[in-house]
């Protein structure tokens, strides 16, 4: 007897819907698990309006390989300071709703217990190297859960806004700048 395969694929539509509700549901229960536990800290970190210091070990392991190509060497560290300033200006210009939800997203990701399981970061961010937060973007870029290709591209959208916004970014990309009025 040889076996036969199933005509209709095993992942259905109705188990995609599933698995997404699932997640959306994960991911909700750990945002309000990390507020209520004080994870969550609406006090921001010391030199910043909006950024914790919840946030920070996640941007200074991120930024520098989303920068990656951009800046050289020498000016990494400069670029990062700076980069986390234009940040945190531009999260303290969202809406309160945006701001609620970009927190959200910095909380799952400062969490173990979320971390590790969306991520593949199992021990801090400190420790993470290039190749792991590669592999992490990777996998949020081309996730089936549309929750986290939304997470990826928020996370590159803020970072690449804040960069770009910066005049010693421009002749990496050969703007010159805006017009002189």
């Amino acid at each position: 007897m040889t076996p036969s395969l199933p005509a209709s694929p095993v992942l259905s539509r109705r188990g995609l819907l599933k698995i997404g509700l699932c997640a959306s549901a994960f991911l909700t229960t750990a945002g309000i698990g990390a507020s209520l536990s004080g994870c969550s800290s609406g006090t921001a970190a010391s030199g910043f309006a909006v950024l914790r210091n919840s946030d920070l070990p996640i941007l200074r392991a991120l930024l520098p390989v989303l920068l990656e190509g951009s800046v050289a060497a020498g000016q990494l560290p400069a670029a990062l300071d700076a980069t986390l300033n234009g940040l945190d200006r531009s999260l303290d210009h969202l809406s309160l709703e945006m701001l609620k939800l970009t927190r959200q997203l910095f909380d799952v990701l400062a969490m173990g217990i979320t971390r590790g399981p969306l991520t593949g970061i199992w021990g801090s961010w400190e420790n993470a190297s290039a190749e792991d937060i590669h592999h992490f973007l990777e996998r949020w870029k081309n996730s089936s859960l549309s929750l986290l290709r939304m997470g990826h591209a928020s996370l590159l959208q803020l970072v690449m806004m804040a960069w770009y916004g910066r005049p010693e970014s421009w002749a990496h990309c050969g703007y010159p700048g805006p017009p002189r009025i």
